[in-house]
């Protein structure tokens, strides 16, 4: 009995249309590496934890299936902080390949946050 090996790496290199993803697949690796996570979190390996959601974060699946999920709603037509929405299925493969940075012009300057202005704030001392 031989296993087949299950991809939930990082995002390969190699354009994949976004007809051409199998989401019954792509929804078993995300639901798989969430199950994961739990079962750490319950055993308190913090470490593994940490491992398993920047895996998640970084996966194929777990892009793909974020993607999905912002451009097949509701609110689909709503722009993000970058002013750009993913449209067509070529942006949102380019989405998933950048990570959402640099699509369609957004930039990265765009998504660095801003440091916070110091306040000081008048203190009661008597």
């Amino acid at each position: 009995m031989t296993a087949m090996p299950r991809q939930a790496g990082a995002a390969p290199h190699v354009q994949v249309a976004w007809h051409a993803i199998d989401w019954q697949q792509t929804h078993q690796n995300v639901r798989r590496l969430q199950a994961r996570i739990v079962k750490a979190t319950q055993e308190g390996r913090w470490g593994k934890v940490k491992a398993l959601q920047r895996l998640l974060t970084h996966s194929f699946s777990g892009k793909a299936l974020a993607v999905k999920r912002v451009t097949e709603n509701q609110g689909k037509r709503t722009p993000g902080v970058d002013q750009v929405t993913w449209e067509t299925p070529e942006a949102k493969t380019t989405a998933i390949q950048t990570n959402g940075a640099s699509c369609l012009g957004s930039s990265l300057a765009l998504r660095k946050g801003k440091p916070s202005s110091r306040m000081w704030v008048a203190q009661n001392t008597s």
